[in-house]
């Protein structure tokens, strides 16, 4: 009997499975695959936490942990290609020579595929870069993965660096000079000079050449016929081909972590509308068994996701750890696509944590809008959304919000009044220029101006989204009233002239009984505007918290009268032919803002100090 269920097994190739049991009915061989593959999870688990706590440790203690764990080997190559690259890079290059020791082929490749190429060309100065820190961190397995795995991209290398001449029978050694060096009489090798090669302009020519010195002669010491037949073989490379078929090679190993080619990925910044959600699938989110937890999830984008807002909120209202566990999965794939449409190189945890910032600004924003922008998000509805919905999707839609303002500051820039008179960006002053600057460039981004430590930045929630269109609305707003003025002016020659100036100018002329050209007021002009505009008694306590800002950086200051205020809006309204009241709804706080700035800047000053040298807001002649 036994026999036979044996015969039968091997008749079906099915020896091993099939090994019954005739009494008990069990599959033995079964069992002990199974025990077997439950052993490996277990260990694989354990690893995975390992790596979990390595990467949370600062760069120098990672590395002393992972040398000294029982298996560095497999610890290392349980990394995730990303984490390792970044990890490489947070200790540092020189100290990361163990590590790159340790790593597998596979890693290796990833660290040439994202050091090694600008755009869709190789990148010859940083490639042998990283051959060189490869080849030193293990000579022995470099010339085996050149021979097996990297043939044509390293020839292509040595093709750009290297010249081969072979010597006939009757020729002398002397005749190829002195660059030229031979490991066996018959090929004789120089290296290019790095004069010649336009990316090693700037490159530590000492380091090219020892490298690639020392790759020769250690291919030459490892297998003789091949080094023969690799220095017959690389001066006939054609340069291009070998190249769009390296880069072709290349974005498949990419796509595959998520790094899909330019073309592909830019589609991240396609926007969407909340009504284009109706029309597209949703996410299926499995309930997964505990063996995915081990599956090789790039770490380093999502433990960077500890900011405070609404989409990392949101993932803490998710309790089950397999779902959580593919939302940042899909996340980390977020990240890698946004990396290869900005097509930025990305070495370090801050620049990667740029990346992951956005993202979760973007996705915020997406939720928010998804949500209702009238009130405030409920989280564990956004958790609910994060399950349904596909991140990229989500982020689409929040970067759909900064795209409208930049196409609506774009259109608006068009037809201006501004424009047409050939009037440069700075007349909009500074903070209102950084503002449009942000809208007007590529990728729109929010002025920050420097309150978090950058000029710009990404826009992170619906507020900058708003505060930004509020700006935008102002501007518009003061653009469309000068178009309605009619007035033709000159440009003024070594004044720097703005909104502000332009406008207070042309009111204190009318104000004064001056003409209604664009002429600077004198130093005594400007005295007798004073005389009236801070006229009466100074109103009680500040209206808003612009004026409070401003009291508290210069001190307690004259306030302008009322009848100046109002004398101003008719100035207005005259001018335009507009109703008061269609002026202080689109720019009452805006004008109000304006005089806050006047008192602040001149309201604690005496007439007789005035200096046409530090006064701004209106055109002075100058002395």
């Amino acid at each position: 009997m036994l026999h036979t269920i044996w015969v039968s097994a091997l008749e079906h190739g099915n020896q091993a499975s099939n090994f019954i049991n005739p009494k008990s009915g069990k599959n033995y061989k079964n069992m002990k695959k199974n025990n077997r593959t439950k052993q490996d999870i277990e260990r694989a688990g354990k690893v995975f936490e390992q790596r979990k706590e390595i990467l949370s440790l600062p760069a120098d203690r990672a590395l002393e942990q992972i040398l000294d764990s029982k298996h560095p080997a497999a610890v290392v190559h349980s990394f995730p290609e990303q984490d390792l690259y970044f990890l490489i890079h947070d200790i540092g290059l020189k100290d990361s020579m163990p590590l790159l020791s340790l790593a597998s082929s596979r890693q290796w490749e990833y660290m040439l595929d994202a050091e090694a190429w600008k755009k869709d060309r190789i990148n010859i100065k940083s490639a042998v870069k990283w051959l060189d820190l490869l080849f030193r961190a293990d000579s022995n397995r470099f010339i085996k993965w050149f021979l097996n795995k990297k043939t044509e991209f390293i020839e292509f290398c040595l093709f750009k660096n290297v010249e081969v001449k072979i010597r006939e029978h009757d020729q002398d050694p002397s005749d190829f000079g002195d660059d030229f060096f031979t490991h066996d009489e018959t090929f004789y090798i120089r290296i290019i000079d790095s004069a010649l090669i336009p990316e090693f302009k700037n490159a530590d020519e000492d380091i090219r050449k020892e490298f690639l010195a020392a790759f020769i002669k250690r291919l030459a010491a490892y297998d003789h016929i091949m080094y023969q037949k690799v220095l017959l073989e690389f001066p006939a490379v054609i340069p291009a081909e070998t190249e769009e078929e390296a880069y072709r090679l290349r974005n498949v190993r990419l796509a595959e972590k998520g790094f899909l080619p330019f073309d592909e990925a830019i589609g991240i910044y396609q926007p969407l509308k909340p009504g284009d959600f109706d029309k597209r699938s949703t996410k299926n989110i499995s309930v997964l068994s505990n063996q995915n937890s081990i599956l090789p999830v790039s770490f380093y984008s999502i433990r960077m996701l500890k900011q405070d807002n609404l989409f990392t909120g949101s993932l803490q209202m998710i309790e089950a750890a397999d779902v959580l566990l593919q939302i940042q999965s899909e996340f980390a794939g977020l990240a890698n696509q946004i990396i290869s449409a900005d097509q930025k190189p990305i070495r370090d945890r801050n620049e990667l944590n740029n990346v992951v910032r956005k993202a979760c600004g973007y996705i915020s924003i997406g939720l928010e809008r998804l949500t209702g922008e009238d009130r405030k998000p409920d989280k564990n509805r956004c958790a609910v959304l994060l399950q349904k919905h596909l991140l990229s999707q989500i982020f689409r839609l929040g970067y759909g919000f900064a795209l409208e303002l930049k196409w609506r500051a774009e259109k608006w820039r068009t037809r201006s009044w501004f424009a047409k008179q050939g009037l440069p960006l700075s007349f909009w002053g500074e903070k209102w220029l950084g503002v449009l600057g942000g809208l007007l460039i590529k990728k729109p981004l929010f002025y920050d101006n420097y309150k978090t430590g950058v000029l710009y930045r990404e826009f992170f929630s619906i507020s900058d989204i708003k505060k930004t269109e509020n700006i935008l609305d102002e501007i518009i707003a003061f653009d469309d009233l000068f178009s309605l003025m009619a007035i033709e002016f000159k440009p003024l020659s070594g004044r720097m002239l703005t909104y502000k100036n332009f406008i207070l100018t042309l009111w204190a002329r009318h104000y004064m009984g001056l003409s209604d050209e664009l002429i600077p007021l004198t130093i005594d002009e400007l005295r007798i505007l004073f005389d009236d505009l801070f006229a009466g008694l100074p109103e009680s306590g500040p209206e808003s918290e612009l004026e409070s800002e401003l009291e508290s950086d210069g001190g307690k200051s004259n306030k302008i009268s009322i009848s100046m205020k109002e004398s101003f809006l008719d100035w207005l309204a005259e001018k335009t032919e507009t109703k008061h009241y269609d002026i202080t709804q689109r720019l009452g706080q805006t004008l109000e803002n304006l005089f806050y700035e006047i008192e602040n800047e001149y309201g604690h000053v005496s007439k007789k100090d005035l200096d046409p040298r530090y006064i701004y807001l209106f055109l002075i002649k100058q002395n």
